[in-house]
């Protein structure tokens, strides 16, 4: 979450960790990269670090291939970053214009790449969440599938993250399929 932060704040990531002892740093989920984390801190730290690594029979061979990937992945991390916040902040933007009475969500708190879709009594999480994802038979039928992978965060609060594989396109879709699960729950549970 640290590139997230920066991004968002405007700021190095240098500048939030000063006064950190330690941090680390996933490279893929949002950055893209297969696999791979950073750490960093006083020698003494990375020392330690790498003895308990090796402990934990954590070291690897040949992993220069999977560094390179990873070197790709940070060194267009912030732009990559700033898309993710573009997209998040375009889905919620896209929710709001929607007006639902059922599920709503307030663009201005969307400060990175996450959105949080509150949902009133009569729409639960859990079936915000299975509508998102399941596919209905007609996208199963035209083989087009959308499946919106969403957290559910407490009873009334559902979230949603971009990272580097949703484009704008993929925004859209997610849209839509959001629209599509609130119609068919307004037709199907609310009263006319």
């Amino acid at each position: 979450r640290l590139l997230n932060a920066a991004q968002s704040l405007g700021v190095q990531p240098s500048q939030i960790v000063q006064f950190c002892d330690s941090v680390s740093i996933c490279l893929s989920k949002g950055l893209g990269a297969p696999v791979g984390s950073l750490i960093g801190g006083q020698k003494e730290f990375i020392a330690q670090a790498r003895r308990i690594r090796k402990l934990l029979g954590g070291g690897m061979r040949q992993a220069g291939v999977l560094a390179a990937a990873g070197i790709v992945a940070l060194n267009h991390a912030m732009e990559n970053v700033a898309l993710d916040h573009q997209h998040a902040k375009a889905f919620a933007l896209g929710v709001q214009a929607m007006n639902s009475p059922v599920c709503t969500t307030d663009p201005a708190t969307v400060e990175s790449n996450m959105v949080r879709l509150m949902v009133n009594g009569k729409l639960t999480v859990e079936e915000l969440c299975r509508g998102l994802s399941d596919m209905t038979l007609l996208e199963q039928d035209n083989k087009q599938g959308v499946s919106v992978l969403a957290l559910s965060m407490s009873s009334h609060c559902v979230r949603l993250v971009w990272h580097r594989d949703i484009s704008e396109q993929d925004t859209k879709l997610a849209l839509e399929k959001l629209r599509t699960v609130l119609h068919t729950y307004n037709e199907e549970k609310i009263p006319q």
